[in-house]
């Protein structure tokens, strides 16, 4: 899959909102060239809002062992949940990290920072994970959409 093709899938619905930052819009440099997908069915988003899935095209301070300095690597970060995070690790998202090699391709697991909170990860998405990363992007944007019905609480007529 490239960045392109998750782009596309993921923006698939209406209502939710891929931004990628860029010079001049406020954003810190360092999300420069990154996607973050949100739950919006307004078209708009927050500061406070929290993405349900993003990719990284590079590595972040404290995070440099995905190796996303090599050419043409990205990494697709997806916000699971614990039942799917479960699933796929075989653990709860705080129970101790794995020894995973957080820089293989086309292998989902744990996000290496944020996998206490049941985020997975995987770089450079492949034939092996194609599946499973469209599977876990519904179900994360479907949560991202019950959090923000939730938020918004009972519609009055």
């Amino acid at each position: 899959m490239t960045i392109d093709e998750i782009i596309d899938f993921v923006t698939e619905p209406a209502d939710v909102l891929a931004v990628t930052p860029g010079p001049g819009d406020g954003s810190p440099e360092i999300s420069w060239g990154d996607t973050y997908f949100f739950h919006s069915p307004d078209g708009v988003t927050t500061t406070a809002a929290q993405p349900f899935a993003t990719i990284v095209t590079k590595n972040y301070p404290g995070d440099e062992r995905s190796r996303l300095d090599r050419p043409d690597t990205f990494r697709l970060n997806i916000a699971a949940g614990r039942e799917a995070f479960i699933r796929w690790t075989g653990h709860a998202p705080r129970d101790p990290a794995s020894d995973d090699d957080p820089g293989v391709t086309d292998a989902l697991m744990a996000h290496p920072v944020y996998g206490s909170v049941g985020w997975l990860a995987v770089v450079n998405p492949g034939p092996r994970t194609d599946a499973a990363v469209r599977d876990l992007l519904r179900a994360a944007h479907l949560l991202a959409r019950s959090r923000h019905e939730r938020r918004k609480g009972p519609t009055t007529n």
